[in-house]
């Protein structure tokens, strides 16, 4: 007669230990993604960056380069390039003009 009583207390405790996970799981679940919130707030009013304006770069000379002083120039673009100051269509612009100088 005792094993009744025994057993449904035995669930009733197991039922309430997983409710209890189950709820402490998702406060910390809600506490994470308010946290988050939180943050992109904070990251979405921050100033963006913005690059400096790019120098303009000197028109091409008039008189013929010889073919050193051709690769030293698109040497020099390609440099300013891979730095960043030209994007690839100013690249590819300024590259089409000292070749067509030539």
């Amino acid at each position: 007669m005792l094993r009744r009583p025994l057993m449904r207390t035995a669930m009733l405790g197991g039922v309430a230990y997983t409710a209890y996970r189950a709820g402490s799981g998702r406060q910390a679940q809600e506490a994470h993604e308010a946290a988050q919130d939180a943050q992109l707030a904070q990251m979405s009013q921050a100033p963006t960056y913005q690059s400096p304006p790019t120098p303009p770069v000197p028109p091409a000379a008039a008189a013929p380069m010889s073919p050193a002083e051709r690769v030293e120039a698109l040497s020099k673009l390609k440099e300013l390039l891979d730095a960043g100051v030209l994007s690839q269509a100013e690249f590819d612009q300024q590259k089409q003009q000292l070749l067509a100088a030539g």
